[in-house]
């Protein structure tokens, strides 16, 4: 979501590691060129004044002035002052104080608030807590069985509540419920509106004082640009909102509510929803978004999500394997199947530092149905065509193709790029490889 910003700051930047020294005139014209493209990308005007003051301030001194590589020194102090802004660190959510914690989702009709309480879930279960969904939603009658299959989806309990019942009672009755058979953690998914009233606040005050959460987190919409600040400054002000979701994170929004939310709440960003898939829910680290804003990629978050989604055991065999130059076409599989865990490649690659300044980069569209395809091709083969390439022959090739729904052209372009990485895998281990003992491979 942040390409445009990105790309217009990188702009900016290079123009000032043009300079072999930076003079008052420079820094000035390159902060004109960063305060046009955080007001493009939708961040409060206020905001970007008294962002370019605090750069202008470090920027404009001798710490710049007379450093070797002063370009390079004011996009540090760009990324430091970014960071400050949207929280400087993660902020955790609470749970403590309580033997049953409750988080109270808030927001407008539409921004995501549903979908997001079953991520909360399936991202709490990964922390070993016992989530309760509860639909305090009785308006929209498909809400409550929306919220029922997500839960099935993500393997968390829902409190049965129906359309006649009233939302505050949902909930008291809820919390009731959660006590007695032993859950850790309420999330109670409220109504919504099409806008803010007053119907819609006293609602949410009466169940904030029925509930009592630990935790009011206001779900918003990041494509609302500006709009969400304000949504959020509004619901702050009546609910005092301990932090921010901010979903639709990998649409084509400008990015601004994700820089101004912070400064014009004072409340923090904890998560961003960058995905419709269940599991597309991630922490809010104000550090790596500036890296990620300033096309510096983001290999924590990408070992991270390495380290949730790969299974060190399957890993540990993979790498045996590969030493005997024993890679089969389930391996293959398995490979990609773990990697698709992860994301999309595109998102993927943009975490790596550099890649995202890459031209070519931007120019390739990944194909993640392409993993779908080899994925269907490779499971159409018998376990000894999978183990065993070499008895594919032309009539195997054709039955694989129609069992899949692929072509004979799209077989053999798999088989291809497999007899490939197999050539490497063995000159890697002539090149030293099974020399490398235990250590990790270089791949």
């Amino acid at each position: 979501m942040f390409e445009n910003l990105t790309d217009k700051l990188n702009v900016a930047f290079k123009k000032l590691k043009g300079h072999g020294k930076l003079s008052e005139q420079n820094i000035e014209a390159g902060l004109k060129d960063v305060r046009l493209a955080l007001l493009e990308a939708d961040v409060h005007y206020k905001v970007v004044k008294d962002l370019i003051a605090a750069i202008r301030e470090r920027a404009v001194g001798q710490e710049v002035l007379a450093s070797l590589t002063p370009g390079q020194q004011v996009v540090k102090i760009v990324n430091d002052e970014l960071t400050q802004l949207m929280g400087s660190k993660h902020e955790e959510l609470c749970l403590t104080g309580t033997q049953t914690a409750a988080i109270m989702l808030v927001g407008l009709q539409g921004s995501g608030k549903t979908t997001t309480a079953g991520k909360l879930a399936r991202f709490l279960k990964g922390l070993h807590r016992r989530p309760y969904l509860v639909p305090a939603d009785p308006y929209r009658p498909a809400a409550i069985d929306q919220l029922k299959k997500i839960g099935s989806q993500v393997g968390a309990e829902v409190f049965p509540a129906t359309p006649d019942m009233d939302p505050v009672d949902i909930c008291r009755d809820a919390m009731q419920a959660a006590r007695q058979s032993g859950f850790d953690t309420l999330i109670v998914d409220t109504a919504g509106r099409l806008h803010i009233d007053e119907t819609l606040m006293a609602e949410l005050i009466q169940i904030k004082e029925t509930v009592r959460p630990t935790e009011i987190l206001l779900v918003a919409d990041a494509m609302t640009g500006q709009d969400a600040v304000n949504i959020a400054k509004a619901f702050n002000d009546a609910l005092d909102i301990g932090g921010v979701i901010l979903t639709k994170m990998e649409g084509d929004a400008r990015g601004g509510a994700a820089i101004s939310i912070k400064t014009i709440t004072s409340k923090p960003i904890k998560f961003v929803g960058v995905g419709e898939k269940l599991d597309a829910l991630e922490p809010f680290h104000p550090d790596r978004m500036a890296s990620r804003i300033l096309g510096m990629g983001d290999m924590l978050s990408l070992i991270e999500k390495a380290q949730m989604s790969i299974d060190e055991k399957k890993a540990q065999e993979l790498e045996k394997k590969l030493r005997r130059s024993e890679f089969t076409l389930e391996d293959f599989r398995d490979q990609m199947t773990q990697i698709r865990k992860m994301g999309s490649l595109e998102d993927l690659l943009a975490m790596i530092p550099g890649m995202g300044k890459l031209k070519q980069l931007k120019q390739l569209k990944v194909d993640d149905g392409e993993f779908v395809r080899i994925t269907a091709i490779i499971d159409s083969m018998t376990v000894g065509e999978r183990r065993n390439h070499g008895m594919i022959n032309a009539s195997r090739r054709k039955r694989i193709a129609n069992g899949s729904g692929t072509s004979v052209q799209e077989v053999n372009q798999l088989l291809k790029n497999y007899v490939q990485v197999q050539k490497m895998i063995k000159k890697l281990n002539k090149g030293g490889l099974r020399s490398m003992g235990r250590g990790p491979l270089p791949f």
